[in-house]
């Protein structure tokens, strides 16, 4: 399992990657997540919300009320141009990353 600790700067670009192929609500977000990640990590619900609410509050996402099947109400939560735009910048960095720490684990003296 990947700790939280480890994971926490990604949990946005994780949402915005799954919000580029259509609408979602919370709980199927989640359930990607875990699936996605071949259940190396499963995301909290509070840390899901905060992530969805922290890019619906900076223009990143947007929401809109819908159904479940059984008729309960539901946020369903889609990505707007502006997130497409921070999702591109956000994958550009994480890139840049990988390339550093991978540096310094391949290139550490042994």
């Amino acid at each position: 399992m990947i700790s939280a600790d480890a994971i926490r700067g990604y949990v946005d670009l994780m949402v915005l990657s799954l919000l580029r192929s259509g609408p979602s609500y919370a709980y199927e977000l989640a359930q990607r997540i875990t699936a996605m990640s071949g259940e190396m990590y499963t995301i909290k619900q509070t840390t899901l919300y905060s992530a969805v609410k922290r890019l619906e509050t900076s223009g990143f996402v947007s929401s809109s009320p819908g159904l479940s099947p059984s008729g309960k109400p539901r946020t369903y939560y889609q990505l707007t141009e502006s997130g497409l735009s921070h999702y591109a910048l956000k994958v550009a960095e994480w890139q840049s990353t990988k390339i550093v720490v991978d540096t310094f684990i391949e290139g550490a003296p042994q």
